[in-house]
């Protein structure tokens, strides 16, 4: 084993400690993983508790999943994992945990979309929601498709969260930055609600983002990151909205005059 495969293993069980000493894995939940070269990925086995595993414990896989070194097997998860790297040559390594305040958003289906933050805005843009699928199938993986290009943060409906990063910590700080992001959004709400940034002062924050060099991370507009006015995910939800109102309405005033 090489030095740098000995450091990823070491770094990989120092963020599963902090994810377990953090409350945001339970039992053996979560996954992390970080790309060995350009075939190989190190990954946590299925079945350990991610405060208490050890460098010899964690095993190495292709990027089709295929096991290439390790006594143990990999997470089932792996999946979403090994999609990210496909998609991704920036990705170098990805954290899944079930942070209580962010899968609390993913289990409400709601994304962390609010535009109230400095810091968010910059770093991470907007949280989107991936639709629900499976654990431990390929339905995980291809709700994540089409927002791995886009984003580095990405809640799973009714499961957790994943963030995307250029090596394991990069990627576990920014698990830190959604769960805190979660957490005083909803702060934000039990007292009326965050007051959301204008156009403007988005714009200022997205010009930071460029002197940064982040390109990813979508649009703070949420909807669709391609704002130009009105955006067409926006109105078509609203259309769905009127649309539904309107039924609704229907089948009320159909009721009343038949005397039910």
């Amino acid at each position: 084993m090489d030095t740098q495969e000995k450091e990823i293993r070491e770094q990989i069980c120092e963020v599963g400690r902090r994810v377990w000493i953090k409350g945001w894995v339970a039992a053996n939940d979560g996954n992390i993983s970080m790309r060995l070269g350009d075939s190989h990925v190190i990954t946590t086995p299925t079945g350990v508790s991610k405060g208490f595993m050890s460098p010899d414990m964690l095993v190495k896989v292709d990027l089709d999943g295929n096991l290439r070194g390790g006594y143990l097997k990999p997470s089932s998860e792996i999946k979403i994992h090994l999609e990210a790297y496909r998609q991704r040559e920036d990705i170098r390594a990805v954290v899944h945990a079930h942070p209580p305040v962010s899968t609390g958003f993913a289990a409400a289906n709601v994304p962390l979309d609010s535009k109230s933050l400095p810091e968010v805005v910059i770093s991470l843009g907007t949280v989107p929601l991936a639709k629900y699928g499976t654990p431990s199938t390929t339905e995980l993986s291809d709700s994540i498709k089409d927002l791995v290009p886009c984003y580095n943060a990405i809640l799973l409906a009714n499961h957790g969260a994943m963030t995307l990063g250029r090596d394991v910590m990069d990627a576990y700080y920014k698990m830190e930055s959604v769960e805190l992001f979660a957490t005083i959004t909803l702060t934000a709400h039990h007292l009326g609600g965050a007051k959301q940034f204008s156009v403007p002062e988005i714009k200022k924050l997205e010009a930071v983002r460029d002197q940064f060099g982040i390109k990813i991370g979508g649009s703070a507009c949420m909807n669709c990151g391609t704002c130009t006015g009105t955006c067409s995910l926006e109105q078509s939800t609203k259309d769905e909205y009127e649309d539904l109102i309107t039924e609704i309405t229907t089948k009320i005033m159909e009721e009343m005059k038949a005397g039910k």
